[in-house]
C-alpha cells in the first residue's frame, strides 16, 4: 500500500496523518502477536509496537507544544493493515511477518517524507530523525526474518 504522509500541504497536518500512521501499525502490531506462533517472533514484534507506541506519544507532546490537539486512535486503513494479518494468519508466520513488512514500507516512506521537508520545526527533528531510524530498524529486521 502506498502512503502520502508527509506530503500534506500544512505541517500540521503531516504530523498528524503520522501519528495517525502509527496508531494504524500498532493496530497492526498487536493483530500479528496475538496471530503469531514463533514466541522469538512475537518477542521482537512486541519491541517494535512499542517503539510506534513512543512515537505516537512523543509527536503527539510536539503538537500540543504548538497548541492543536492530536489525534488519539487508528484511521480506518488500521482495518487494512490488519486484514493484511490476518489474511496472513492463514498461511503462517511467514506470511503475517510479509505482511507486517509491508506495512513497515509505508511508515519508512513516511517518516522519510517527513524529514525532506523544508518546514520542519526545530521541536520535531529529533523525534523524526529517532522515529525514521527505528522504522529502518524494523524493516530490516523483517526482511531478515523472510
Amino acid at each position: 500500500m502506498t502512503t502520502f504522509v508527509g506530503t500534506q500541504k500544512m505541517f500540521i497536518d503531516a504530523v498528524k496523518s503520522l501519528i495517525e500512521l502509527d496508531y494504524d501499525a500498532i493496530e497492526a502490531y498487536e493483530a500479528a502477536i496475538n496471530r503469531l506462533e514463533n514466541e522469538d517472533y512475537k518477542e521482537k514484534l512486541t519491541e517494535f509496537k512499542s517503539d510506534h507506541e513512543r512515537h505516537v506519544e512523543n509527536l503527539s507532546e510536539v503538537i500540543r507544544s504548538h497548541g492543536e490537539t492530536p489525534p488519539d486512535g487508528p484511521t480506518v486503513k488500521s482495518m487494512l493493515t490488519q486484514g493484511k494479518v490476518v489474511l496472513g494468519n492463514m498461511l503462517g508466520d511467514k506470511t503475517i511477518l510479509r505482511a507486517m513488512l509491508d506495512n513497515e514500507k509505508d511508515t519508512n516512506t513516511a517518516y522519510q517524507e517527513m524529514l525532506k521537508r523544508d518546514d520542519l520545526w526545530d521541536d520535531i527533528n529529533d523525534i523524526l530523525n529517532r522515529g525514521s531510524e527505528d522504522e529502518k530498524k524494523h524493516k530490516q529486521w523483517l526482511e531478515s526474518c523472510i
